[in-house]
């Protein structure tokens, strides 16, 4: 059986921060909303929920990070890269500091 923190963290790195994976799935090509959530599954191992993906791609759009083109697909603005970039640096700074803290543990 897992331990609840750890599936409480599974959802807070998927799915509570879903526009990171949308953005990442549109940044190696133009893709239409129905194709989202199958690069998801593919490429990060889970599967959002159909209109929690829809209205993830709706907001992003809204926000000016994302934009929808003539022929349906999606694609990332350079806003939307800049915010993904900086989104990822941050999760790389916080994963840094709770592993420096892990290797204490380990050490100890």
């Amino acid at each position: 059986m897992e331990a609840k923190p750890l599936k409480r963290l599974e959802k807070k790195l998927t799915v509570e921060v879903l526009w990171l994976y949308i953005i990442a799935v549109l940044l190696e090509k133009p893709t239409y909303g129905y194709d989202v959530r199958r690069r998801i599954r593919e490429l990060f191992g889970f599967k959002p929920a159909t209109v929690t993906t829809y209205t993830v791609i709706y907001r992003l759009e809204r926000e000016g990070l994302i934009e929808k083109r003539d022929d349906g697909t999606y694609t990332v603005t350079r806003e939307g890269a800049k915010i993904f970039r900086e989104g990822v640096e941050m999760l790389g700074r916080v994963y840094q500091l709770l592993r420096n803290q892990a290797s204490k543990v380990e050490e100890g």
